[in-house]
């Protein structure tokens, strides 16, 4: 491991952190890809495929001065698999001597998984007859140990591309921050299903909605128009309070827990007008009192 800096070290304290790592891993299929792109384009220095039992020597590698590279990211698949037996004991031991180790496990559903083998024309790498069933057996097998050892699981199995991509990179720039721990809102529809990394979730369906209007019905929440709809009945006003009152005093006890950041579904019928113009609302209202949030709208382009 590299050596800390001395007290006397000119550094500054944040050249002093040592090196981040994300260790990105999860079944074959379920957008380890997207996800290392992803975290490429916020930052990290990314490597794929690397066997975990050169984890302590990479991070060797990294000295920790200024100017220099500062987090990475890396995945680490069933194609190693017969490293995956050391995998806790090389975290275990990278962590004991002060690295700050990730895990982020990707995951799917076996059904999603076998018809994007099939769109894709791939053989499964683990399968010894062809079967792709078979060879997700086999992965699940292997991976075991480093899926337990998650420090987050992400199912992928109703999320397209974007959508992948706009959570690992919410979830790891709002990680970036050690001081306040960070709010994602996400807006959507019941009637496209919740969110699959929600913490928690608001159901607004009770509020009047703008889509029986009929001047309203293909505009959005983000509309001033829309957004003065729903917030012109007395209960929406209510709402706002009282999430953003749940929120405030009770962001602390999460962020005390550990957790970087806290995701807060917000959902309506179709997630595009009631939804989107309540998380717009709690954002402001939030980040005007210097809390970090980012919002973003699952559904809104959706039919």
């Amino acid at each position: 491991m590299s050596e800390p800096c001395a007290p006397e070290d000119p550094l500054t304290e944040d050249s002093c952190r040592p090196l981040r790592v994300v260790i990105l891993t999860g079944m074959g299929g379920s957008g380890k890809t997207t996800a290392l792109r992803a975290l490429e384009d916020i930052g990290f220095f990314c490597i794929d495929n690397l066997p975990v039992v050169l984890l302590p020597k990479l991070i060797e590698l990294f000295p920790r001065q200024p100017d220099e590279i500062e987090q990475i990211a890396l995945v680490v698949d069933a194609r190693e698999s017969r490293f995956l037996a050391d995998v806790q004991v090389t975290l275990a031991r990278v962590r004991a001597e002060g690295g700050r180790v990730e895990v982020l496990f990707l995951d799917c559903d076996d059904k999603v998984l076998q018809r994007r083998y099939s769109e894709t024309r791939r053989r499964h790498p683990l399968s010894q007859s062809g079967s792709v069933d078979e060879g997700i057996a086999a992965e699940r097998g292997l991976l075991g140990a480093l899926r337990t050892e998650a420090d987050r699981v992400i199912d992928t199995t109703g999320l397209n591309p974007h959508q992948l991509r706009q959570t690992v990179q919410d979830h790891f720039s709002h990680a970036a921050s050690e001081q306040q721990m960070g709010l994602a809102l996400v807006s959507f529809g019941f009637k496209h299903g919740i969110p699959p990394l929600c913490d928690l979730v608001f159901d607004v369906r009770f509020l009047p909605n703008p889509y029986f209007v009929p001047e309203l019905r293909e505009r959005v929440g983000t509309e001033p128009a829309v957004s003065d709809f729903v917030m012109a009945s007395p209960e929406a006003g209510l709402l706002v309070d009282h999430v953003a009152g749940y929120l405030r005093v009770f962001r602390p006890y999460y962020d005390r827990e550990g957790k970087s950041y806290l995701t807060v579904g917000i959902g309506c019928t179709g997630g595009k007008h009631r939804s989107v113009a309540i998380s717009e609302a709690i954002g402001r209202r939030l980040s005007d009192e210097g809390m970090q949030v980012v919002i973003r709208h699952r559904d809104v382009e959706r039919l």
